[in-house]
């Protein structure tokens, strides 16, 4: 009797010709849904080469924050330093948190892209943020634990139907491996919005309004937290959350944003 068994057949198909086949049904697929829907810039909506990216027209006007930075505050320093340096806004008031860093100025194609995901529903470009995030906070992912993202209120939430800070969070903590803990912080009161406020009015309009679950202190007593929001203006809502944290027991706070406003003659915008 020659030939081999029904499993034995199976057993014996090289396993390159299956990746191979594979590899070619997932380049049809993204053909065929590319045709259907076709890539668009997440900003201008311009054609692009693959979904959920910009085109090189709005990436050139992106003002992505890069060394020399504040190793504090993150903001971007006019001269290069050999080494971390803090810079004379972090001493004068230093903040409760350890370290803040952002992927790029809050302007420009920046803020349309924050606008866009935030009033717009404009989801398309979650991956493309988590993979500047990854970027930007490097050093900073290299000491979490977890990850935490600003949280809304729960009126706010339900209008809004989403968090974007959520959204951001766990599509980072995809790409890190990082726990994501999106129930640990909550907003305990209704606040107005920030947009508008000066630095002493949005300090006051955020103090107090962020507590840690009781039930999930555990969960942060003694981790080192990656607070996650989209933008920091004067930074007051993560002085806020900060300090809710570390009462909780967090041994440190770090911060990552999308955006940071780095004039602060910006401040209420």
């Amino acid at each position: 009797m020659s030939g081999l068994a029904e499993g034995e057949e199976a057993a014996a198909t090289p396993a390159w010709t299956v990746r191979g086949l594979a590899v070619i049904l997932r380049r049809i697929a993204g053909r065929a849904a590319n045709l259907l829907l076709p890539p668009l810039c997440v900003s201008c909506r311009a054609p692009v080469d693959g979904h959920g990216g910009v085109c090189p027209a709005c990436w050139a006007k992106i003002d992505f924050i890069e060394q020399p930075l504040c190793d504090r505050l993150g903001i971007p320093l006019p001269y290069p330093c050999d080494g971390p340096i803090v810079s004379a806004a972090a001493l004068a008031d230093p903040p409760a948190y350890g370290r803040a860093r952002a992927v790029a100025r809050y302007d420009g194609v920046m803020r349309e892209l924050v606008h866009g995901l935030k009033y717009g529903d404009r989801q398309d470009g979650v991956a493309l943020f988590a993979r500047w995030l990854t970027h930007a906070g490097c050093d900073l992912l290299a000491d979490a634990h977890i990850i935490v993202p600003v949280p809304l209120y729960r009126l706010r939430l339900w209008t809004r139907r989403f968090n974007q800070s959520a959204l951001m969070g766990r599509e980072l903590a995809r790409r890190t491996g990082l726990p994501f803990e999106p129930l640990v912080l909550k907003r305990t009161r209704r606040t107005v919005s920030q947009v508008g406020l000066s630095a002493e009015q949005r300090r006051r309009n955020v103090a107090g309004a962020f507590a840690v679950d009781e039930r999930r202190r555990p969960e942060i007593e003694g981790r080192n937290i990656l607070l996650l929001d989209d933008v920091i203006t004067t930074g007051a809502t993560a002085e806020a959350c900060t300090r809710a944290l570390l009462r909780a027991g967090a041994a440190r706070v770090d911060v990552l944003a999308l955006a940071r406003v780095t004039n602060p003659l910006a401040a209420r915008l």
